[in-house]
């Protein structure tokens, strides 16, 4: 069950922004597992808004086949910032933030579970004109790194496929450009922010056995385990402070509130 604050921290964050003619963009950001679509999709429901995700706008298969032998093989792997399509989820919040009562939006959708984007007759519809639009996504609202930050693998996966440092300065630079831009549309962000990156392996773990309806097994654990190296360092970047965020939500290794500090403080 949702925590009633963070429905009210949405709420809040919505009231600040509407106005005539306007619909609010709230991002909802935080690692792999920390609720987030769980928020966005009580938040939508229960405060008349629209909600994506930016899982959903992933290069499908082929074109993350296609980038990873053009700039570098860790890009065939979905999540990190330069695997998205953002000149899909651009024109998909432009047309949600203009509609009339009456329009019905398609919003673009991925399965998992085959790792490519559903065919687009299989899109799900938002109908009418949203309060607000809540984008949610593992990365939003990162800032860039300082380039020398970037010298020095964390993790064997940097280590042992990234040793000259090319993907991740090539994600540092799509977070400074494009990425950036994304971002600058946002009226606020809400950031749930995990207690330590340490957590996250069990929270996608979690995740994934909600997702197939099955347990992990350890040798799929330790496929995650490798799998969450590639979100390590930008999720220890926003745990230290690399975050644009109106809204902090701390929570517990059971993703319970611990507290919420906003602009003002808690």
């Amino acid at each position: 069950m949702i925590e009633p604050r963070l429905i009210e921290a949405v709420d809040d964050l919505i009231r600040r922004h509407e106005r005539l003619g306007h619909v609010p963009l709230i991002a909802i950001a935080g690692a792999q597992g920390s609720g987030k679509s769980t928020l966005a999709a009580e938040a939508a429901c229960r405060l008349s808004c629209a909600t994506l995700s930016l899982d959903d706008v992933y290069l499908t298969k082929a074109e993350r086949v296609d980038l990873a032998a053009r700039v570098h093989p860790l890009f065939a792997v979905r999540g990190p910032p330069g695997t998205h399509d953002l000149a899909l989820l651009d024109r998909t919040l432009t047309r949600l933030r203009a509609t009339r009562p009456e329009a019905r939006t398609s919003l673009p959708a991925f399965d998992k579970l085959v790792d490519d984007r559903r065919p687009e007759p299989q899109w799900p519809v938002f109908t009418g004109r949203p309060r607000a639009v809540l984008l949610e996504g593992w990365c939003l609202g990162v800032t860039p790194q300082d380039p020398d930050a970037l010298a020095t693998p964390i993790n064997a996966l940097e280590l042992e496929e990234d040793p000259d440092g090319l993907w991740r300065r090539t994600i540092n630079d799509g977070l400074s450009g494009p990425y950036g831009a994304l971002f600058a549309r946002f009226d606020a962000l809400i950031f749930l922010k995990a207690p330590s990156f340490d957590v996250v392996l069990d929270w996608r773990t979690e995740q994934e056995a909600g997702l197939t309806g099955a347990p992990v097994s350890a040798a799929r654990r330790a496929e995650l385990a490798r799998f969450v190296q590639h979100f390590e360092r930008i999720s220890r970047h926003m745990l230290a402070g690399g975050v644009a965020a109106d809204v902090v939500v701390e929570l517990d290794e059971g993703r319970g509130v611990v507290r919420i500090l906003g602009s003002d403080g808690p």
